[in-house]
């Protein structure tokens, strides 16, 4: 005999816990992550236009370590805080999409 019982998952959402039919997209859905510090991803798509940065360069924080273009809009993405650069993922004239990892800081 099959049994035909719907499969309810708890869910928790602000104090309360409830019982619900998940869908499958939600499911599969990718797990939130809290954004490293160290890590400068891209928050847009586009092309990186220059980069003035090198491995183990030091910056102090508002320097501009590269610059991207976006629907001919040019951005300085700048050093969040004191450090040095430990790798660089990207190189002069990539095309990017959103979140790509560019740079990653000691």
């Amino acid at each position: 005999m099959e049994n035909n019982t719907p499969d309810y998952q708890e869910f928790n959402l602000y104090s309360g816990k409830y019982l619900t039919l998940l869908t499958k997209k939600f499911a599969k859905r990718k797990a939130w992550q809290k954004n490293d510090p160290k890590e400068i991803r891209s928050f847009i798509p586009g092309s990186v236009v220059e980069v003035n940065a090198k491995a183990g360069q030091k910056f102090k924080a508002g320097e501009v370590i590269l610059t991207l273009d976006s629907m001919k809009m040019f951005t300085k993405v700048e050093m969040p805080f004191d450090g040095a650069v430990k790798e660089i993922h990207v190189k002069q004239g990539d095309r990017i999409p959103k979140n790509t990892l560019m740079i990653t800081i000691e």
